[in-house]
């Protein structure tokens, strides 16, 4: 990779390490492994939280049966703190589409160094935004980078245009909430979502459910328990950035 100024076209240089992105998705995932704060070696193998040897998880919900938690277990790329905290916000709110092309290439380099954790993933699939999110749907645009920075095709993608999981409804947002709140706030964005494929698809599948940051779970928790009341067997998550808490 060579060094470059932020490109005017929106996309900007790596966040981690300040230079143009130009390797594969691999390296970039690589790099940021070494820079960004990554997930303790001492952590729950249900929701990716630091937990101190010998303790149990202070997640209520990685207390429950699978079938109640609705996912089987979440992954983390790192945890939500400095640059990648500060970059999130700036596609996710201010609309800076580059970022998106940089975690599409995280989330595809993350995959293929760790082959464990999709190996028989059917679909790898966004949690959905409204369609009419403003400034952008945020979600949608990081699966539509990682399909294009999957050149291979080694995974389960959907292309641009058609993703499996979408949200045509607004629901109330769960920022700033109370933990109630939160909950309701939840279950109403997994009420709105559709499975735009054959239903028949999802019979049966495992599915990698994808989203940006994950704090307690509960959005990830009522989404995977609408996919597998679909029929979907298993439900795994994958996120960018793991909100660290001692709840």
């Amino acid at each position: 990779m060579t060094a470059g100024l932020p490109d005017p076209a929106g996309f900007p240089d790596c966040p981690v390490c300040a230079y143009r992105i130009t390797g594969t998705a691999r390296l970039c995932s690589d790099c940021a492994g070494r820079t960004l704060h990554p997930v303790a070696e001492t952590h729950c193998p249900v929701c990716s939280q630091a937990v101190a040897p010998g303790r149990q998880c202070g997640n209520r919900l990685c207390a429950l049966p699978e079938s109640e938690r609705g996912f089987s277990r979440v992954d983390a790329v790192a945890m939500y703190s400095g640059a990648l905290r500060d970059k999130i916000h700036k596609l996710k709110y201010e609309g800076i589409p580059g970022w998106a092309m940089i975690f599409g290439r995280l989330l595809v380099g993350w995959m293929e160094s760790h082959p464990e954790a999709v190996h028989g993933v059917d679909y790898v699939v966004g949690n959905p935004t409204h369609t009419g999110r403003q400034p952008l749907q945020h979600i949608e645009a990081i699966m539509d980078a990682a399909y294009t920075e999957d050149v291979t095709r080694a995974f389960p993608l959907s292309p641009p245009g058609g993703h499996r999981l979408v949200k045509h409804a607004e629901t109330p947002r769960s920022a700033n909430r109370t933990l109630d709140e939160k909950r309701a706030a939840a279950a109403a964005h997994a009420a709105a979502l559709t499975w735009t494929g054959d239903t028949g698809d999802i019979k049966g599948a495992t599915i990698l459910l994808v989203d940006d940051v994950f704090t307690s779970g509960s959005q990830l928790q009522h989404v995977a328990r609408r996919l597998r009341a679909t029929g979907a067997v298993e439900v795994r998550g994958l996120v960018l950035a793991r909100v660290p808490w001692s709840g």
